[in-house]
C-alpha cells in the first residue's frame, strides 16, 4: 500500500488570471490514463463553503491522476453550486492492490481565493471533459 499527499496537479498552471480558456492548458496529467476506470466520486459538505471529495479509480498512472480526478469533481461541484472558484485544501492518495483512492477536502467560493492552489470552476471543468476526466 503506498500512501501520498499531493497538491493539485492543475492548482500550479491556474494561478489568478493566468488561464483564461481550457485551450491553454496543456498538461499531459489532465489526459485521462489509458484503460482508467474512474468508480466514482462521493461528496460531503463539512461546512458552508467546505466540501470533501472521496474518489476512487483504478488505472491510475500515479497519484497525479488521482489528485487530477478530485480536482475535475471540486470543479463541477463548486459550478452547480453556483461557484466560480475552488481552492484546495489538501489531498490525500492511497493506493491499494491496484485500488487508487483519494480523499480531497476543497473551500468553494464566489470570488477567486486567497492562496496558490485556486481553481476556476469553469476552465477547469471544461478541461477535464475535453480529456476524458469525469466530473461530479
Amino acid at each position: 500500500m503506498r500512501a501520498a499527499v499531493v497538491i493539485s496537479p492543475l492548482a500550479s498552471a491556474m494561478l489568478a488570471g493566468c488561464i483564461t480558456s481550457p485551450e491553454v492548458i496543456d498538461d499531459a496529467r489532465l489526459a485521462a490514463p489509458d484503460g482508467a476506470v474512474y468508480e466514482g466520486v462521493e461528496t460531503r459538505l463539512l461546512d458552508g463553503d467546505l466540501v470533501n471529495f472521496l474518489v476512487a479509480m483504478r488505472g491510475a498512472r500515479g497519484p497525479d491522476d488521482v489528485t487530477a480526478y478530485a480536482e475535475c469533481a471540486a470543479a463541477q461541484y463548486a459550478l452547480i453550486r453556483g461557484f466560480g472558484f475552488a481552492r484546495q485544501v489538501r489531498t490525500t492518495v492511497d493506493e491499494n492492490n491496484g485500488r487508487w483512492t483519494g480523499d480531497a477536502v476543497y473551500t468553494i467560493s464566489p470570488a477567486l481565493p486567497r492562496g496558490t492552489r485556486t481553481i476556476d470552476a469553469e476552465v477547469v471543468t471544461a478541461a477535464c471533459n475535453e480529456n476524458g476526466i469525469p466530473t461530479v
